[in-house]
């Protein structure tokens, strides 16, 4: 079936923020949602339930959480047990929830950077430390610092890790042993792994995204995973997520936490996008890796020919691209500042994922190709 993929929506004046942010003529390829229309097969199951017209205190039904433990068997071959599963209303609202449920204030916490800005905001709005354990780019690929990790984990102050797998910004599949190493570290040291795989269904081939529960009992034990099917299916404004842990005790808190911070009730919408996503939603998801896979094959040639200075990060995952220009940027922030302003083209710093992004900048590339062509062609102008 002919998604359309290729095919501009007019977003502007409807109030999204990557679009009615900034100027009239501004090309945005920064936040992480796509300008795609979302699956039709969502776009149903929302028109009709509108057309019921009732839109009171929603209770989530048993066929939401059917949907989730059906597709994490089907896609990853992971068997969710229906009790470790918990609603929430998104990943970021998840993992404040989770750093108030399992650390005190002044607490630290682990992180990976280059890495997710909002891991850092949310430490420090919950009044806890952040540890960076920096990745290491060898030979343009990225890889984990195992010693480093573990002298951070041996500090007793350290009480969780919070791992983007699928890593956020730099496109990396985590393997198995990868993540067994890291939580042999964890769980030596009693560090809480926090696993956002909100990433996890856009996985090229011929990488495999592994769940960090999936590793064995002691591993989903001392860990929670958090995800959505926001990112996967365009959806990120009807805030549909959840999380899951073997651990009861993890769960006990964070339903504490959540009803405290009272999120624990989904919207009607949120909950029919979902079960539609999750239960027919695969077919529009295999043609948009097709062609969020050619849009990254499109870029890299282009840089190739045109941006030679320019090293573009291997994209095992995500829709997010790495771009490596620390030969000729020496403030990514001061670049993507003057891109903006003279270019008119809206990209992230890569210091926004932390000190080891310097020299480097997030391109979102799940856009039609005419729009990524002329990303691109402003992009070249700035050098």
């Amino acid at each position: 079936m002919d998604y359309h993929f290729d095919q501009p929506v007019d977003r502007k004046h409807t109030d999204c923020i990557k679009w009615d942010a900034t100027g009239p003529d501004v090309l945005p390829m920064w936040i992480a949602d796509m300008d795609f229309k979302a699956a039709p097969v969502i776009q149903q199951a929302l028109e009709d339930r509108v057309a019921h017209g009732i839109f009171g205190y929603t209770q989530t039904p048993q066929r939401f959480y059917d949907a989730i433990l059906g597709w994490w068997k089907k896609r990853h071959g992971f068997a969710v047990h229906p009790d470790w599963l918990i609603p929430v209303t998104g990943v970021i609202p998840a993992l404040s929830a989770l750093i108030r449920a399992l650390t005190a204030p002044g607490d630290k916490i682990l992180l990976q950077p280059p890495v997710y800005n909002h891991f850092f905001a949310s430490i420090a709005h919950c009044d806890r430390q952040a540890v960076q354990n920096n990745l290491r780019l060898y030979n343009g690929v990225y890889h984990l610092d195992y010693d480093d990790l573990e002298n951070k984990a041996a500090d007793p102050a350290v009480k969780l890790l919070l791992l983007s797998n699928p890593h956020n910004p730099v496109g990396r599949v985590w393997t198995a042993e990868e993540l067994l190493r890291i939580g042999e570290i964890c769980l030596r040291h009693h560090v809480v792994v926090v696993s956002d795989e909100i990433h996890s269904d856009l996985v090229y081939d011929p990488h495999r995204h592994t769940p960090f529960a999936s590793l064995g009992h002691d591993y989903a034990l001392q860990s929670i995973t958090v995800s959505s099917p926001s990112k996967t299916f365009n959806i990120a404004g009807l805030q549909a997520a959840y999380l899951f842990s073997e651990n009861d005790v993890f769960r006990k808190h964070v339903r504490h936490i959540l009803e405290m911070q009272e999120m624990a009730l989904l919207n009607p919408f949120a909950i029919e996008a979902l079960i539609a996503a999750y239960e027919h939603g695969e077919d529009w998801l295999e043609s948009l890796k097709t062609y969020l896979a050619a849009n990254f094959t499109y870029l890299t040639d282009f840089c190739r020919t045109h941006l030679p200075q320019v090293d573009v990060i291997p994209l095992q995952a995500t829709y997010l691209v790495w771009l490596d220009g620390r030969s000729v940027i020496p403030s990514a922030a001061d670049f993507t500042d003057r891109l903006l302003h003279e270019q008119q083209l809206w990209l992230s710093p890569g210091t926004l994922y932390g000190d080891a992004g310097e020299g480097f900048l997030r391109v979102n590339i799940a856009c039609p190709r005419i729009l990524l062509e002329e990303g691109l062609t402003r992009l070249v102008k700035a050098f």
